[in-house]
């Protein structure tokens, strides 16, 4: 079965055609096979869980991405997963998720502090910025310190919190050497509207 059989069965709601892909030995195919599943509506738990797993970081990736609707899945190992892809898009849905899972908060702050990987440190502060729980600001706050990618997407996860020291961050970040930082801090400071 090719991988636009697959493809199509997603547009054809031919659930028997899009699970078929699950098993192929070709991952593009198995990454199909989800986003097929997902759809049509019919991607379930039970989907995604082995699909965390597989050998192929597409399809790891891929899930990860799916799971930001499956709050069930547990996305916090995915934070250390080996491919920096599939880490980061694990750090990206924990934040879509309209309530965080149990953990989640403390791995994103784990991730926003000690990840080897800047593209997950920024995505993981991004995330708890998203998610606005109170445990996560400590992090977003250290966050600010980081590298400038890091710290243009911190300056903006300090939005939902109402804390006293957000206010001499932000002024603080006005003088950034990034200009990105400076601009992301005009724009919190005196948002547009």
């Amino acid at each position: 079965m090719s991988r636009f059989d697959i493809i199509a069965a997603g547009f054809t709601a031919d659930e028997p055609t899009a699970r078929a892909g699950a098993a192929d030995a070709d991952g593009e195919v198995r990454a199909s096979s989800l986003r097929a599943l997902a759809r049509m509506g019919r991607l379930l738990d039970d989907d995604l869980d082995p699909a965390l797993r597989d050998p192929d970081a597409e399809v790891r990736r891929t899930a990860a991405e799916l799971a930001a609707r499956s709050p069930g899945v547990d996305l916090t190992a995915m934070l250390g997963d080996t491919d920096v892809f599939v880490a980061e898009m694990a750090a990206w849905a924990m934040g879509e998720r309209e309530s965080p899972a149990d953990g989640s908060v403390e791995a994103l702050v784990e991730a926003t502090m000690n990840h080897r990987e800047v593209l997950v440190r920024e995505a993981a502060a991004a995330a708890l910025g998203a998610i606005g729980d109170p445990r996560g600001l400590d992090a977003i706050i250290a966050a600010c310190s980081d590298k400038p990618t890091v710290r243009r997407r911190a300056v903006l996860a300090l939005a939902p919190f109402d804390d006293p020291r957000v206010e001499p961050l932000l002024r603080r970040a006005l003088e950034d050497r990034d200009w990105q930082v400076r601009q992301n801090a005009e724009d919190m400071l005196n948002p547009r509207g």
